[in-house]
């Protein structure tokens, strides 16, 4: 090998190593689970995370984990980063790295809260909504953007938009962002079943659904939108509270539904949306056997009798509230 050979060699695996290191840090900005057995085999969920109180950056990497250790999934989990030390920071509004994994996936999951992300970005996210692919969206997903200035064109998906009514969430998901029906952080939620709908998939198995949230105000569902399940008011943050007496609990709210949503293209899509959802909602095994089974439902999967949820690994998620999220975690410090 001549000298100037030699030079050039090893400038090119100076320049792979680089792009190596580039890809690893990239890489570190997110988590991926490998399934490798089950109905979901072949098939990749796409979590999108970032709101500031309900430590979605804890519930769906859980999620995530049973979905793809117990059903075979691929899951990928996006957080909302902080660019200047690449730690999940649910309070920074401005950067979900990664959102390009939508475009070869075949479920996108939606926990976000008052994002107003770069065009980059939020495209995959609007793309993914118009391709007919399944979506479904958690507890604050009602209100996932709010751009502080119309210079975006996604600045219209913002939850106090006039045009589409009620920005993205209202008009995708069913409804966006309207009040706290129950005494936020004082009474708690159980989920009743609909009789309308007591035989669809999503409900099998699913009757201890409870959660330390409180219930949402909803009012903009369809007539053709199908409430599986209603929100009962509970007195204090227990399971086995007492439902709370008059007008909270008659009628009730809204829970968990499902819609159709035909997107700009044409397209349709299959769409759940629940009020619940926060990490410590996971607690409940039934409010866990509720969101697997609303994934094997929005990708047209079989929904077992009694959908097997076990928790992988520890968890031991962190109270609600803002401001409380557990400071200098990675995404790399999710993985099993």
């Amino acid at each position: 090998m001549t000298h100037t050979s030699f030079l050039l060699t090893l400038a090119m695996l100076a320049s792979l190593a680089i792009v190596a290191v580039r890809d690893a840090a990239a890489d570190d900005q997110w988590v991926v689970y490998e399934g490798k057995a089950g109905p979901g085999r072949g098939k990749h969920i796409v979590f999108v995370t970032g709101d500031d109180e309900y430590r979605s950056e804890e519930a769906m990497p859980q999620l995530a984990k049973i979905l793809a250790t117990r059903y075979g999934f691929k899951c990928t989990v996006l957080f909302a980063i902080d660019p200047t030390d690449g730690t999940i920071k649910p309070d920074h509004q401005t950067n979900i790295p990664g959102t390009e994994a939508l475009n070869d996936a075949d479920l996108m999951v939606l926990f976000l809260r008052f994002r107003d992300l770069p065009d980059e970005q939020m495209k995959p996210i609007v793309d993914f909504a118009n391709s007919g692919k399944p979506m479904i969206g958690l507890r604050t997903a009602t209100h996932s953007f709010n751009y502080k200035t119309q210079a975006s064109p996604y600045a219209k998906y913002s939850f106090g938009s006039k045009d589409p009514a009620g920005g993205f969430g209202q008009l995708v998901l069913g409804d966006t962002w309207i009040s706290h029906h129950g005494h936020h952080g004082q009474e708690s939620t159980r989920g009743v079943i609909n009789e309308k709908h007591a035989d669809h998939p999503i409900v099998r198995g699913c009757e201890d659904v409870w959660g330390p949230t409180d219930v949402y105000g909803i009012k903009h569902l369809k007539p053709k939108d199908e409430v599986l399940f209603w929100g009962q008011v509970l007195e204090g943050m227990t399971p086995n509270g007492k439902p709370v007496e008059g007008p909270k609990n008659n009628p009730m709210m809204p829970l968990a539904w499902t819609r159709n949503y035909k997107g700009e293209t044409g397209n349709t899509s299959r769409v759940f949306c629940t009020t619940m959802g926060a990490a410590t909602d996971l607690v409940s095994e039934g409010t866990r056997r509720l969101l697997v089974n609303a994934c094997l439902w929005g990708l047209e999967l079989d929904v077992p009798a009694k959908a097997n949820v076990e928790l992988v690994g520890e968890y031991d998620p962190t109270p609600f509230g803002f401001g409380k999220y557990v400071k200098g975690v990675k995404p790399a410090d999710h993985k099993l």
